[in-house]
């Protein structure tokens, strides 16, 4: 059985739902939200675990034959960023606990592409150095140092790390207004009726929708072997939001210039992932979720 910290967020139930599909069976922590997407209800076991309980954490192998674990549970800091960081690292220290106590195969933990930040060049992949650059956001900052605190905290230990640099991801269970994401917003204020700003057809860059992003995550925790610890998960190719507004059917303003991307070589390589959605389908995918869902 896998578990998936942070199983009803949006990367997490999508991973959840991809491991499912892969005939496995999973359990999905959550602290806050109760709420099962449709696709999971009845599929998957879902505990409510604050992960900075470490008692609680390490109590779910009485009820659970854990054999990997993906580590996505993560708090939106507030005024206070000591705060912050103390509650996620202690989290990621449970989780990190209970990988070496259980003796599981695997431990994936959420890092982020913002770890590139301050590299000029794109695509951005696993083999280049990180650079010391000022971050824009707490999570990047703690995202980045999760990176050496996974794999020294599992060294000697049996457990393979696998850090997972996620790409920007949308889709299915996402705050409709999200400030990380345009995308989700974009579409809202269309589904709303309204006509948004017309956005800039070359400005863009890395973008994965969730299903996918959850699917390359499933098959990393289960592939025979894996050459590497760090991988990039994403679509492997640059959007414009040009291939957005078309698939909306809406006017763009000329000019831009798409961000970096992520570089997939070395996931396909490992797994054999390709993204199943391109921009019409996922935005075409989102639409019909959204008629029935509020995010």
């Amino acid at each position: 059985m896998i578990l998936v910290t942070g199983g009803l967020g949006m990367i997490g139930a999508h991973t959840a739902r991809a491991l499912l599909d892969l005939g496995q069976e999973v359990v999905v922590t959550s602290h806050r939200r109760t709420a099962v997407p449709s696709f999971l209800t009845g599929e998957v076991a879902v505990e409510q675990l604050d992960v900075t309980d470490r008692g609680a954490f390490l109590a779910l192998r009485e009820r659970y034959d854990v054999s990997d674990i993906v580590h996505l549970a993560g708090s939106i800091p507030g005024d206070d960023p000591v705060a912050y960081f103390r509650t996620d690292t202690t989290g990621l220290f449970n989780a990190l606990d209970a990988a070496r106590a259980w003796g599981v195969r695997r431990f994936a933990v959420a890092s982020s592409l913002g770890v590139y930040i301050g590299r000029g060049e794109s695509p951005w992949h696993e083999g280049l150095s990180l650079p010391s650059a000022e971050l824009p956001h707490l999570i990047v900052a703690f995202k980045k140092a999760v990176e050496p605190l996974t794999t020294h905290g599992l060294q000697g230990s049996g457990v393979q790390p696998v850090v997972l640099r996620i790409g920007s991801t949308w889709g299915p269970l996402m705050d409709p207004e999200s400030p990380f994401n345009y995308i989700p917003p974009y579409i809202s204020a269309v589904l709303r009726g309204e006509k948004p700003a017309p956005l800039y057809a070359d400005d863009g860059g890395d973008s994965c929708y969730a299903p996918d992003a959850g699917r390359a995550i499933a098959l990393l925790l289960t592939a025979d072997t894996l050459s590497h610890t760090t991988y990039n998960v994403s679509s492997g190719r640059p959007m414009r939001n040009r291939e957005l507004a078309d698939a909306l059917q809406l006017p763009c303003k000329p000019g831009g210039q798409p961000n970096p991307h992520l570089d997939i070589t070395r996931l396909t390589t490992d797994t054999g992932f390709t993204p199943q959605y391109d921009v019409p389908q996922a935005v075409a995918h989102y639409v019909a979720w959204r008629a029935d869902n509020p995010r």
